[in-house]
């Protein structure tokens, strides 16, 4: 039996931390319930987009790696490429947090998977 928090509860789990810290959070599409791939999009006062997705490390763990930076100057690019994502990845959630310190936000999350 695997050790992986199923989907939906890992969605949840983000959302309320996010929030917890004075942050908002919401899930901007809905995947596989349980298995799932987590994508999570952070930003800071609604600007400086940068999406997250878990990948496999060598030791076994899953950990958060940035995929894609906003570019402030064409942010419509960002939002195909999402779009794009979830075109080739129907079972895959995106999860979109706005929080003060997105960087720490993401090395917390981090910590406890």
């Amino acid at each position: 039996m695997s050790t992986r928090l199923p989907a939906h509860l890992e969605a949840s789990a983000i959302i309320r931390l996010a929030e917890a810290q004075g942050g908002f959070g919401m899930v901007l599409a809905k995947g596989e319930r349980d298995a799932g791939t987590i994508l999570l999009v952070t930003l800071c006062h609604g600007k400086g987009g940068v999406l997250y997705e878990r990948m496999p490390q060598l030791d076994g763990s899953r950990s958060f790696v940035v995929s894609k930076h906003e570019d402030p100057e064409n942010p419509q690019e960002f939002s195909e490429y999402l779009d794009r994502r979830r075109r080739q990845d129907p079972d895959m959630w995106l999860i979109e947090v706005d929080i003060a310190d997105p960087e720490r936000f993401v090395a917390a999350l981090d910590e406890t998977s």
